[in-house]
């Protein structure tokens, strides 16, 4: 029997978003409120930079204290913009990821800095046949740099690093990285989409992914591992369910990570589609109740 919930992290894409949309649903947003007016600390947690992630978040009637996991752990913010912790990778590694990794996709690196030169990559043209949508988004803050190593040297360390590319090809990226001289220098996280038959690889600082960040959250706050609670639907969130006394995966994960809930003792909700977060919240908040009477 687990204790109560008083804090849950939930994935962006894929978990708290619609398949075809970038507008939480109503029922979902309505369920986030209503576990914050039960006390429950609701994290976001995500894969996108905080400056990507705000403006989904504003107008749901959050607090403005809502704790934001950003860039797969390497910053800890709030909704209203302050910074609790961040991480950095050393340029020297970041230079040496770029020759690794330019062969097989668009390399991007990100830097904890508002505007242009927020996010540098070296092929515009290239990104956008691959992560179109992406870009388009995020045109604002994109910089474009030839080669990708200058914009490593001589200035800030970058907080994470992004290749992106087909599937097939982002798996090959991988197998690379981890028989190279920077396997132990960086973390490797991979997320895949298979209808659209895109994978991103996420490169972090060594030993940073959303379930670190998680862990020093539930640390600041007094909770408990086994009263926190993590939803989440690719392997960028594993490292999360895998640190939460209480994982959800959704229906919609790959059919890889759904098996391995099964040996994890994670459950599963509903699709992202169907609404699979306030699914969750409600039982939570149900179970409270029934507690309490």
């Amino acid at each position: 029997m687990h204790p109560p919930v008083r804090l849950v992290a939930i994935d962006m894409d894929g978990t708290l978003l619609p398949g075809l949309s970038q507008t939480v649903s109503e029922r979902n947003a309505r369920a986030l409120r209503a576990a914050q007016g039960a006390g429950i600390t609701v994290a976001i947690a995500t894969g996108r930079r905080a400056a990507y992630t705000v403006p989904l978040l504003e107008g749901l009637g959050l607090r403005a204290d809502t704790p934001l996991i950003a860039s797969n752990g390497t910053v800890l913010c709030t909704l209203d913009g302050k910074t609790i912790d961040r991480c950095h990778m050393e340029a020297r590694v970041a230079r040496g990821l770029c020759g690794l990794l330019r062969p097989f996709g668009t390399v991007v690196f990100t830097f904890d800095r508002p505007g242009r030169g927020e996010l540098v990559l070296e092929d515009l043209e290239q990104a956008h046949g691959r992560i179109a949508l992406w870009v388009e988004a995020n045109r604002n803050a994109i910089e474009v740099v030839k080669p990708l190593e200058l914009a490593l040297v001589g200035g800030d360390d970058p907080i994470q690093g992004m290749a992106a590319g087909s599937v097939g090809r982002m798996q090959e990226a991988e197998k690379a990285l981890k028989t190279s001289e920077w396997r132990n220098a960086c973390e490797c996280v991979r997320t895949e989409y298979p209808a659209r038959d895109l994978s991103i690889l996420d490169l972090l600082p060594s030993g940073i992914s959303k379930g670190w960040a998680l862990e020093r959250l539930a640390a600041r706050l007094g909770v408990d591992r086994r009263e926190t609670m993590a939803i989440g639907d690719n392997w960028n969130d594993a490292s999360m369910l895998e640190w939460a006394g209480q994982g959800i995966v959704m229906a919609n994960a790959p059919l890889e990570l759904r098996m391995l809930a099964k040996t994890h003792g994670w459950k599963q909700a509903p699709s992202n589609d169907d609404n699979g977060v306030a699914v969750v919240l409600e039982r939570v908040l149900a179970g409270r109740a029934h507690t309490a009477s």
